[in-house]
């Protein structure tokens, strides 16, 4: 029987420790959270609605067998020679990894982006979009700038669109507490493809915008960020738009430690993986949710969303148990 050790506890990771935890399979939980939280539901948060930590679960609550353990620290080096790996409070070997870090803001090299905008990763920074909108409001007060009612949200995939929808419902709450004339408010949606919600019907993306652009919400599709500065966004034409809230959903990329690591990777940073979810690099390591590179028969990779974190979290567990025990693997059908 091998050492499992898990890296991360989101969709994927906490889907793999549930099962190994039912079967009692001993193994050894990585996470810098106590808990696990929902990303998909990260938008509600950012908009006010419920507590931040409303959207969290703790672990002990999901493990209850005594072989499960969970360690709090925050992994920074993989070394797959030693098989050892190492976090700011410790090190951790491991006979067979599993490895479910999650994403990272992509921000594709724009100028700017980065330093001065907020990005909806977890809880932590649901709640700091949530505090600095609020903020904004009563500066406005003090000094009667538009900019501080000024929202610009980059990307307008289903994150950026679900928070657009969250604020503009918020907003109007916002307006009364603070007794700021609603029609004030300007939340600008800055999309460069042509159309919102690319992974949906065309019907699907007609009845979102018309009923956000029914709420006040400004939905600008064809139109590029080029830069941005503090408090402000450039667009492609030489427009600038002044926000004083500038959050960016437009892109995610895979935790970068695959490529650290020296994984076989693509261009979002996901290691690529065989059938069974193993690193075809080294089959001592299994890999799922958004850090993996899955193709399927026709050669798609498949997106990284949680839907797909959590099919591949099940059998994540069941894999590297069967690993550990020297039995057949079963391979991954989306």
């Amino acid at each position: 029987m091998g050492k499992i050790l898990i890296l991360g506890a989101g969709y994927a990771g906490m889907m793999a420790a549930g099962r190994l935890d039912r079967m009692a399979e001993p193994f050894t939980l990585v996470n810098k959270n106590t808990y696990h939280y929902f990303t998909t539901l990260l938008h509600e948060a950012a908009g006010g609605r419920g507590t931040p930590m409303s959207y969290t679960v703790p672990i002990k609550d999901v493990l209850k067998k005594p072989s499960s353990q969970l360690i709090v620290d925050d992994v920074l080096e993989l070394d797959r020679e030693q098989q050892v790996v190492r976090g700011q409070a410790g090190e951790y070997a491991y006979d067979l990894l599993v490895v479910t870090l999650g994403w990272i803001p992509e921000y594709f090299g724009i100028p700017g982006l980065k330093e001065h905008s907020m990005a909806l990763s977890n809880v932590d920074s649901a709640t700091h979009i949530r505090n600095h909108i609020e903020r904004q409001f009563q500066e406005f007060l003090t000094d009667r700038d538009p900019m501080h009612l000024t929202i610009a949200i980059g990307g307008a995939g289903l994150t950026g669109i679900e928070l657009v929808g969250e604020l503009m419902d918020w907003l109007p709450e916002l307006c009364i507490r603070y007794g700021v004339d609603r029609s004030l408010v300007d939340l600008q949606n800055i999309e460069a493809m042509p159309s919102i919600l690319p992974q949906l019907s065309e019907s699907l993306r007609a009845v979102a915008m018309r009923t956000l652009t029914e709420k006040g919400a400004k939905l600008r599709t064809n139109t590029k960020i080029v830069s941005v500065d503090a408090n402000q966004v450039n667009l492609d034409g030489g427009e600038a738009v002044r926000a004083g809230t500038i959050v960016w959903t437009g892109g995610v990329r895979a935790n970068p430690l695959l490529t650290e690591s020296g994984f076989t990777v693509d261009r979002r940073g996901r290691a690529k993986v065989n059938a069974f979810l193993q690193s075809v690099d080294d089959e001592r390591v299994f890999i799922g949710g958004d850090t993996a590179w899955f193709e399927t028969e026709d050669g798609k990779s498949l997106p990284p969303t949680a839907q797909v974190a959590t099919q591949m979290g099940k059998l994540l567990g069941e894999n590297v148990s069967s690993a550990a025990h020297g039995q057949a693997l079963k391979p991954f059908h989306a």
